[in-house]
This record gives structure tokens, C-alpha cells and sequence, in this order.
């Protein structure tokens, strides 16, 4: 079972408890009827690619509509086609969402994390409508402007962050095929940006681009065996994250590594 203690108790509410099998819109319906609502899903998509925005987005979806949402669950357990399919849907039916892209100078200026955390302030600010409450898919963020808890695996646990898991996926592939089309040796309509075999030996042979994320080992070590220099001026730490180091993989992805393949 999941509790809810913290927010609840600081209200004088009744602890709300959630149980695991309760279907993905228990948590967003226990929340409601506490009185806690609307309730906004956020998640990102990016946090492990070497190339390319991060890409966060929040959502929130009308409490009672969960036949209209069934099917809808974590996007990288969705084919191409259903996200696109769900990316329309939510985009229709949502009651409010936003996606917010943070540049690979940034994520290189702040670190993948503190990039990630700054993209969900950022998300959930730029909602029209105020929520009651925020569910973060994995892990807890400070100063989102409303409380919060973080639920592990959220985007198959509740609605909302599905929904925002497919709307910053399919955002970001697209940004992603737009970026193909001015360096189409790369394959990033193919792999997304992500340390896969095909990417690695582009960089291999081409060295990184001002699009790559220069605060990764793999990058700075393309780029000092084409003699390339860091296009950033404030680069934090530059090596510091490993693209195939799991810290630093997207929260709640079934496979050890990148789940994209060249495939």
C-alpha cells in the first residue's frame, strides 16, 4: 500500500491509503476526493541521451474520465504508433498541460539532475490552472509550488504521469527527427539522441556536434580524438555523467541501459 502522510497530516487530513493494485487513477482519485485536487502528473524524457533537449512536461487530466485513458501508461511501453495516438488524445482531452525543453547548454550548465528538477519547476509553473497537489515520477522535487509526492514508477502507477511520460516522449522524438534533417549522418531520427551502437560509432567518426551534451564522457572523448574544443563556456564538470550509466538513465525504463535500439 501506498501512504500518504506528509501533506495530509500537515492539513488535519485523514490518511489516505492506496492500494498497489487499485488501477493507475486511485492515487489521483484518493487525492481528489481529500479535497487536494487538480492534480498534475509530471515526467521528462532525455535524461539519458548524450545529444539533444531534456523535454519535461506536466499534465493534468479530469478526474473520472479514466475509461477514456485506458490503455495509456508508461510511453516506453508504448509501440510509435499508440504514443502518437495517446499524444493526441491527451492533447484534446487534458485539462491543462505544458512542456517545457531545457537545451543541451543548459543540462551541461546544471548537471543532468539539477537540469531535470529545473524543468519540472518550470513545467508545473507554466500550467494555467494551479494544482492542488503533484505527482513526480521517482523521485521528490522541492519548490514546485504546491505539494507533492513522489510515486515510484509513476508513470504506469498514476494517469497524469503517463500522460505527461508521452507527452515529453513524443515532443522530444520530434525535436529530435527536425534535428536529423540538418545532420542526417548522426541517425538522431533513429536513436533519439541515445548512446546506441550506430550513434557511437557517428561519433566515432564525426566527433559531437553543439547539439551533443558536452558534460558526458563519451562526447569529451569523441571530441578529444577529433581535436574538438568544448562549445561551452560554462560547462560544469565536463566528463562528469556517463551515457551508459544507469544514475543517469529516464526513471522507470524495464531495461538496464538505453530501452531504444537502432531496430
Amino acid at each position: 500500500m501506498l501512504r500518504l502522510r506528509n501533506k495530509s497530516a500537515e492539513l488535519g487530513l485523514p490518511r489516505t491509503i492506496v492500494r498497489r493494485d487499485s488501477g493507475s487513477w486511485a492515487l489521483q482519485n484518493a487525492l481528489e476526493r481529500r479535497g487536494l485536487g487538480p492534480v498534475a502528473g509530471v515526467d521528462e524524457a532525455g535524461r539519458g541521451a548524450c545529444a539533444g533537449p531534456l523535454v519535461v512536461a506536466a499534465c493534468v487530466l479530469r478526474a473520472g474520465e479514466s475509461r477514456r485513458f485506458d490503455g495509456l501508461t508508461d510511453s516506453k511501453l508504448l509501440t510509435a504508433r499508440a504514443r502518437e495516438h495517446w499524444f493526441e488524445t491527451v492533447r484534446e482531452s487534458a485539462v491543462e498541460y505544458r512542456v517545457v525543453s531545457l537545451a543541451p547548454s543548459e543540462v551541461d550548465s546544471l548537471g543532468v539532475h539539477v537540469a531535470n528538477l529545473e524543468g519540472m519547476r518550470r513545467a508545473v509553473a507554466g500550467l494555467d490552472l494551479h494544482p492542488g497537489y503533484v505527482l513526480t515520477d521517482g523521485f521528490r522535487v522541492e519548490g514546485l509550488g504546491a505539494p507533492s509526492v513522489a510515486v515510484r514508477k509513476g508513470d504506469r502507477a498514476a494517469g497524469c504521469v503517463a500522460a505527461a511520460s508521452v507527452l515529453a516522449k513524443v515532443s522530444r522524438d520530434r525535436m529530435m527527427e527536425e534535428l536529423h534533417v540538418s545532420f542526417p549522418g548522426y541517425g538522431f531520427d533513429v536513436h533519439k539522441g541515445y548512446s546506441t551502437a550506430r550513434h557511437s560509432e557517428a561519433l566515432r567518426l564525426h566527433g559531437p556536434t553543439t547539439h551533443h551534451r558536452w558534460s558526458y564522457s563519451n562526447v569529451v572523448e569523441s571530441a578529444l580524438a577529433h581535436g574538438m574544443r568544448s562549445p561551452r563556456g560554462d560547462s560544469s564538470k565536463p566528463g562528469l555523467f556517463d551515457a551508459f550509466d544507469q544514475a543517469v538513465m529516464d526513471n522507470g525504463g524495464t531495461t538496464i541501459g538505453h530501452p531504444w535500439t537502432d531496430q
